[in-house]
């Protein structure tokens, strides 16, 4: 009998250490940001609408952000060489990571420095479309690259 509870117990505590992890590695850190009203982009402040982002304090790669620009508000800015968006949490699904990946390598989204070392090692791009749907991320630069 004693056997039988350990194990209970370790499968309950197993169970319960799990969602636990989950819950911290989708949920916890993140903060829904709403309402900005223009981004900065390489020095440049760029009127935005219908924004909706996630960010949190405990990584600077933690920030996704879906809004709509217009695309010549963009011109003349730095582009972003190595632009590749970052996976956000499943619930954040405004934010599509693969369809901006393969739009960025074809052409048909535009990827711009919006800010180089923002924290350590971590520079911010913000990607364009020709329709003005356009996207912003944080990403590790050639510094942390291998």
């Amino acid at each position: 009998m004693p056997g039988r509870i350990f194990v209970g117990a370790l499968l309950l505590f197993v169970a319960v250490f799990g969602a636990a992890l989950f819950w911290f590695q989708t949920y916890a850190y993140y903060e829904r940001v709403t309402g900005l009203g223009s981004i900065a982009v390489s020095g440049r402040e760029i009127p935005v609408r219908d924004y909706q982002g996630i960010d949190a304090t405990s990584s600077g790669l933690k920030l996704r952000g879906c809004f709509t620009a217009d695309p010549a508000a963009f011109d003349g800015l730095p582009r972003a060489e190595a632009a590749e968006p970052l996976t956000p949490p499943f619930w954040f699904d405004c934010f599509p990571t693969d369809r901006l990946a393969h739009d960025l390598q074809a052409g048909t989204a535009t990827a711009y420095l919006a800010a180089t070392e923002e924290f350590d090692g971590i520079d911010r791009i913000v990607a364009v479309y020709p329709d003005g749907r356009a996207f912003q991320w944080r990403q590790l630069n050639e510094r942390f690259a291998n």
